[in-house]
This record gives C-alpha cells, structure tokens and sequence, in this order.
C-alpha cells in the first residue's frame, strides 16, 4: 500500500547573516522568494497538505504567500529543527509520510525527492550529499556494512568524524508514526542547545529499525542560504539551469552566464537572446524571434519573427508579428503593436494601439492613442494625454501623416488620409484628408546683424 505524503517546510529561521531587515526565505532567486522556489517543488509531489513553519517576519512571510494554500504553524521560540516540526505534527494526518524541506534550500530537485519520498514508505529515510568541503555540516555515521547509523553536528563531532566527506542534507521523510514516536524523545544535550530532527534517525537504529539514505545528484542542489554569497551562488546556478534548459529546446543564447530569467519564459523555434537580457514576469516569444543585447522584457508577449533591438524596455506590452521595435525604446504597459508595426529609437509608448505597418521611428511618446494602419509620426511628436487631472485619448486614423515636432492635444481625433505639417501644435480634430497647420508664419528680415558685431547698430 502506498502511503500518502504530507509536507513540511521549515521557515522560522531569522537569517542574521543576510544582514537584512526582510525576513530571509523572502529574498529572491530569479524573482522569486526562497520559500516559493521550494513550495512549488513541493506541490509537484502532489501532497495530501503543506505546512509552513515560520518565525521570524511570521505574518510578513504569511502574506507573501497569501496566494498558496498552506497550513501556517507559527514556532514562537525557535529551539531547533526537531523543534519546529513537532509544532506541526499536531496538524498532520496518522497515515502518512512526512517530508520534512528547508525553505532556503531552493534548488532541490523535483526527482530527488521523488526518491527520497518512495524510500520513506519503509521507514525513515534521509537525503545525503558527498562534498568537497564539509566544514560546517553535520556528518554521516555509518557502520562497517555502510548502513546508515547516525548524524553527528560538526561543533559536537569529533576530529576523525569531520574529515567525513558525506554530509548531512536536512531533507528526512519517514512515516508519520516514526515522527511521533522518536520527536518527543530527542534531547538537546548538544553545543546550540537545539532539538536536532536527524537524531530521530539514531532513536531509530537504537530500536532496530533500517534507515535509508539516497544521495544527491549534485552539491548545489542541496546549498543552503544563509548569507549574500550563498544567495549568488544560488542565483547563478538556478540561471545556469534556465538557460541549458532553453538552449536543450533550441534557443540560441550568445551568452548563458548573462541572461537573467526572473518569473517564467516560453519560448518558439529559432529565438535568439543576445547578452545582458532580463526577463520578468511572464514573457512569450514566438518563432524567429531575436531579442537584442541589454533588453529588458517584463510580462510581455512577441509574436512570430519580430525583432527587439537593444537597449530596449518593454513592460505590459503585446509585439505582433514581423514588428521592429528599438533600440532604446520604452513601451510602457498597455502598449500593442499589430503587425509590421515599427517602434524606433527613444520613443516611448503607454496604453498606445499601434496599427498594422505604422511608423514611430523617432523621439517620440504616443500614450493613450490609437493609430490606424501605415500611419506615420514624424520625429519629436508628442500627445499631450494629461491635462494635470485627467488622461485623455488621441484617436489616428488610418494613412495619417503627422510631421516632425508635432504636438497633439488630446482630446483629439485626426481622420483617415489626415495631415499633420511639421511643427505644429494640434488642439482640434483634423477631418479626412485634411492638412492640419497650427504655427507662426515664417518671417525674414533683411540686413539683420547679431548684437554686439560690427556691422550691428548698437
């Protein structure tokens, strides 16, 4: 019979070493909080109910992760792993396993725990890694037949038992009722003065029982956060994953080691990413999209064969197809390009519709608009949407020329076939096939010198 699991997730800690105000399972790896990196995991095993326990910035951490449906269980004094789950045990069902995760130890692999879930229907199991360097884990004790016998902290281990290279993960799953039987009897007769969770493994040996162990694939998957360094490394290492991931489906990215993934990207056939580029939120790129060096795309969609030049910043905002946008544009959210449309260099758009093959090349803010197909704006055109209290809308309809260095006040609708001459400053509707002139007739006078030159009369 396969028991069901139930999770638990130890998040009380204060994380002193980050030197931060923000509690430490909120910092962020690729845009995400440490404890949601492991929540997500979790899910993945399909559990009967997740627990969190939480300490330190309880309620901050609580509404952090409002959106997740988890049973919070609150560790008022924080006196050790043991500690912390036997807050939760109340709360966990008779019949089952329990996996007991760290929330800073975000890298953990869905298949590893997998593992060490299907060893903990026998009895208590308990995940290892072999490291180079393990100074600071507690280290594995074994007996002549390699069977797993105990767990010794470093500070309480001995010379001969620190020059162990297989270290203790934290990660222990075992039946419920191993959990119940062996918690309340683990002492705290050690250098932190704490309720150790793996010494339930030697209660276990004690009383004849088998504990199994499986070993993880790697030491970066079991690193744990507890101050900025251990934080970058993480981050690289999570980053490095995205982008061997995007590369296996066929993404040409020029450089792995500076692209950065902060939320989640999908990505079509034959994508190219140049250097420098961060992504956020939710981003989609279609076929035959390229992406330009220093891009940065947050909750943004590209369609099929669409270009972004670099330096570009894109926000909430929808490419078509075959568009050009950049470099150095900003598209502001609410912006949608249909397609063929082209948005040039220093223009910046908000809540602007740009119609099928229309033209923003140069210098200018469109916001709250609407430009039909094959419109054209000139350089230095602006639309005045504010008024100081309220946004206003600037309708453009289809084959529209707007000169360079026009300022359009909106509320303002220029008709199909409309014309705009260079210059001018727009404050009323312009009809179907009208040209549109708002400024200072040009004056030349003759014989004029500067002040101040000789052939000057002052």
């Amino acid at each position: 019979m396969v028991m069901k699991l139930e999770v638990v997730i130890l998040a009380a800690g204060q994380g002193k070493r980050m030197k931060s105000r923000l509690p430490k399972v909120l910092h962020t790896v690729g845009g995400m909080p440490l404890l949601e990196h492991v929540i997500r995991t979790a899910k993945g095993l399909e559990p009967m109910a997740i627990h969190v326990v939480v300490g330190h910035g309880s309620e901050q951490v609580q509404h952090a992760l409002a959106q997740y449906d988890i049973n919070w269980v609150v560790q008022e004094q924080q006196l050790g792993t043991g500690h912390a789950v036997l807050q939760a045990l109340p709360a966990i069902a008779d019949d089952c396993v329990v996996l007991v995760l760290y929330a800073d130890v975000p890298l953990i692999r869905l298949s590893t725990l997998k593992k060490l879930v299907q060893h903990a229907q026998a009895g208590p199991g308990l995940l290892t890694a072999r490291v180079q360097n393990p100074g600071g884990y507690g280290r594995i004790l074994r007996d002549a037949k390699g069977a797993l016998v105990g767990v010794v902290e470093d500070k309480d281990a001995t010379p001969l038992e620190r020059e162990i290279q297989e270290i203790n993960t934290g990660l222990v799953a075992a039946p419920h009722r191993d959990f119940v039987a062996y918690l309340p009897r683990v002492k705290r007769e050690n250098q932190q003065g704490e309720y150790y969770l793996p010494d339930i493994l030697s209660l276990a040996v004690d009383h004849g029982k088998t504990v199994f162990s499986c070993v993880a694939d790697s030491e970066l998957e079991i690193l744990g956060v507890n101050d900025r360094i251990q934080l970058n490394q993480v981050e690289r290492e999570y980053q490095r994953r995205q982008a061997e991931q995007l590369m296996r489906e066929g993404v040409n990215i020029v450089d792995p080691a500076r692209l950065d993934i902060r939320g989640s990207l999908s990505c079509g056939e034959d994508v190219s990413i140049d250097i420098n580029v961060i992504f956020e939120g939710r981003v989609i790129l279609g076929n035959d999209v390229s992406v330009g060096a220093n891009c940065v795309l947050s909750d943004v969609s590209v369609a099929d064969g669409s270009v972004i030049h670099p330096m570009s910043h894109l926000q909430g905002a929808a490419i078509g197809k075959g568009c050009s946008v950049g470099p150095y544009a900003r598209l502001r959210p609410g912006t949608v390009l249909s397609e063929g449309a082209r948005v040039g260099n220093f223009v910046e758009t908000k809540k602007a519709n740009i119609g099928p093959k229309s033209k923003v090349n140069h210098l200018s803010y469109m916001g709250d608009c609407d430009l039909g197909a094959e419109v054209n704006i000139g350089a230095g055109t602006i639309t005045c949407n504010y008024d100081g209290v309220n946004k206003h809308q600037t309708d453009i309809g289809n084959g529209v020329f707007v000169g360079s260095n026009s300022t359009l006040v909106a509320p303002l609708q220029i008709e199909e076939q409309g014309f705009v001459a260079a210059g001018s400053t727009i404050t009323g509707n312009v009809g179907k096939r009208e040209l549109a002139v708002s400024r200072a007739r040009q004056r030349n006078i003759e014989g004029w010198a500067r002040p101040g030159t000789r052939d000057s009369k002052d």
